[in-house]
């Protein structure tokens, strides 16, 4: 007899459309976080990249997106037509929620994704060859990716790799795009200098703290439940992140002398992106572990990029490619599965092979971004000019290509 369907759980439900609302908000907390960090006559510029990727991936999505990702799997690589404009969507069920509901959730993990990327080419790209390259990036890497860790029938899903929040399918690979859009598009003019400082970090840190908050929803909602797996999420998400700021403070200080306001907000962001692969897998004191790791070997990341000569501009492979690479890694070795019944051991108790599948996951996710990065930017450069001219960069984007300022008066 086969198994009967879950019931409906009104409890579930309202959680994960709690948990929508909170990622949505990480988009305008990035375009502040971002925006505080550039030259002010960049700030617009950065605020249109974060808010436009989540309308146009939103539309993306519901079109095309969701079905390659979570659609009937092709052999484990990508996702079929099933879902083309959300056909069948409506009106059914995915485990204890509507269907619509786990949707609408994923669309906005694949909204912010592009936009995380922004951050490495800020203050010198065209908005035109932006749209083209988020599209076509979402498309053809964050589509088939997501569906390898996460849909029914992905190949790493299947091989046992853990991902509970966006640790690869998101983070690592923006990180490792974000490097390779940095080394493509070449340094902004004048860099490195001394004009290149953050022009509000009041901004930034008001960003950092709407991040902290949404990623309650973009940790602990995907539990996909309201129980003691979305407890222990939230928990850990809370704790890495702080356990982040620490680590990055104390690395700042030692190396630097004094601890910055900008390495506040950036080691809580650290710890956030690293703690997310394992959120719902390790123990609160293991959380705290992975983030004091992250907030120090993140810093140590941003500081030598001035050592490889390359211009990504707002930390992106720092923060978000070496601390989401260092969080699957290290989910493998600190996942309890008597902490979740969804998860596996890690090398910690007694399961090595688990830390290995880990290490498989991120090499092929991580491989692929770049390949497929640098070769969707060859294709968007031979549609359109990807740089803006030296005299638009000079006059700051705001007012070059949207022909508004930022600061008035």
């Amino acid at each position: 007899m086969p198994e009967a369907a879950p019931k409906l759980d009104s409890g579930d439900t309202a959680w994960l459309l709690i948990s929508i609302a909170l990622v949505c908000l990480m988009t305008p907390g990035l375009a502040l976080f971002y925006g505080g960090m550039v030259r002010k006559k960049n700030v617009l510029s950065v605020f249109v990249h974060s808010l436009f990727s989540l309308a146009l991936i939103s539309v993306q999505w519901v079109m095309i997106g969701y079905s390659l990702s979570f659609g009937t799997s092709k052999g484990g690589l990508i996702g079929g037509f099933d879902f083309v404009m959300l056909k069948g969507v409506a009106g059914s069920q995915k485990g204890t929620v509507p269907h619509l509901t786990f949707m609408a959730f994923q669309m906005m993990f694949a909204g912010i994704t592009p936009a995380l990327i922004s951050g490495a080419f800020a203050e010198r790209m065209r908005f035109g060859a932006y749209t083209l390259f988020i599209l076509l990036w979402s498309t053809l890497v964050y589509d088939p990716v997501a569906h390898w860790v996460w849909a029914e029938g992905g190949w790493l899903l299947k091989m046992g790799a853990l991902d509970y929040a966006g640790g690869t399918v998101v983070h690592l690979t923006a990180g490792l795009s974000a490097l390779v859009c940095a080394y493509m598009i070449g340094r902004r003019l004048g860099w490195p200098g001394p004009n290149f400082i953050p022009h509000n970090l009041t901004m930034t840190l008001t960003g950092a703290g709407l991040l902290w908050f949404g990623w309650f929803g973009f940790n602990a909602g995907s539990a996909l439940v309201a129980g003691h797996p979305t407890a222990l999420a939230l928990v850990t998400t809370h704790v890495g992140a702080s356990a982040g700021a620490l680590g990055w403070l104390l690395a700042e200080a030692k190396h630097r002398g004094k601890p910055s306001a900008l390495g506040a907000a950036s080691g809580i962001v650290a710890g956030l992106v690293a703690i997310t692969p394992g959120a719902g897998f390790v123990a609160p004191w293991a959380a705290i572990v992975i983030g004091l790791l992250a907030g120090v070997i993140c810093y140590v990341a941003v500081v030598v990029k001035n050592r490889f000569q390359y211009d990504d501009a707002l930390d992106v492979f720092g923060v978000h490619g070496v601390g989401g690479l260092l969080g699957a890694l290290l989910t493998g070795v600190f996942a309890q599965k008597a902490l979740n019944d969804a998860g596996n051991n890690g090398a910690l108790f007694g399961n090595l092979k688990q830390l290995g599948v880990q290490a498989i996951g991120v090499v092929a996710a991580g491989a692929y971004a770049v390949v497929m990065t640098f070769l969707i930017w060859k294709v968007v450069g031979l549609v359109t000019t990807i740089r803006v001219s030296e005299p638009d960069e000079r006059e700051g984007l705001d007012t070059a290509l949207h022909g508004e300022e930022g600061y008035v008066g």
